[in-house]
């Protein structure tokens, strides 16, 4: 498995003319590790095809604010097959690699049958938040000529949230909710742990630049958590 990894890690490496840093080899590599840990915790999910489809899931990188966004998937899903043949990976196998690349994007909207495509949805979502989901926010922030946040309405309560604008409004747009839409039981309880960790993270920036954190809001707020318990 290790001749196969480095196998991919070079096919991607060779395939891979851009200069995106949110989407680069170590992206891959950290997506493949969280998909075979989660896949460890439950016991279930072929190595093979997490393996493969860490590595190729990015293939045909589309920016963020292209029209063929959604496409993304379909095409890196397209590309793998001549690189997973000369690899030797069985035709049938090459078939769950594919439709676990196509599912994992959020804008693809493709719903994930197999658990590795679950899996998969799952490890790559969790690059969205955490440590590393706070510094991809804002260095994609940057490569789409963004503000990081509006200094004079932080949280938006004047006006509309607009993430093409501030990268903070991202976080309320989708990324504090995005834990509601893992697959795995596994995946969910990684993503909360993120999740709250950049709740932190913000009320930290709203007392470091003088506004008042909006908790009362649920576009800024765990929704599960701030429910009453009966």
């Amino acid at each position: 498995m290790i001749e196969f990894e480095k196998n991919l890690e070079d096919a991607l490496i060779a395939h891979d003319q851009s200069a995106d840093a949110s989407h680069d080899l170590f992206h891959a590599r950290r997506v493949k590790l969280a998909a075979c840990e989660i896949a460890r915790r439950r016991g279930e999910g072929d190595e093979e095809v997490l393996i493969a489809s860490a590595y190729m899931h990015d293939l045909v990188n589309v920016p963020k604010n292209s029209p063929d966004r959604s496409k993304a998937s379909r095409l890196s899903a397209e590309a793998a097959v001549p690189i997973l043949t000369e690899l030797g990976v069985s035709e049938d196998k090459i078939k769950q690699i594919q439709h676990a690349i196509e599912a994992h994007s959020f804008s693809a909207e493709i719903e994930p049958q197999s658990i590795e495509a679950k899996i998969l949805q799952d490890a790559d979502r969790l690059e969205s938040l955490g440590a590393i989901g706070i510094a991809r926010t804002f260095y994609i922030a940057k490569v789409m000529d963004s503000n990081l946040f509006d200094g004079g309405d932080l949280f938006a309560c004047n006006r509309e949230l607009n993430d093409k604008a501030f990268g903070v409004d991202h976080f309320a747009l989708k990324l504090l909710q995005l834990h509601k839409t893992m697959q795995t039981k596994e995946g969910r309880e990684v993503a909360r742990e993120r999740t709250d960790f950049m709740i932190g993270f913000l009320k930290q920036l709203a007392n470091e630049t003088g506004f008042t954190y909006p908790s009362d809001s649920l576009l800024w707020i765990d929704e599960e958590k701030s429910k009453p318990t009966s």
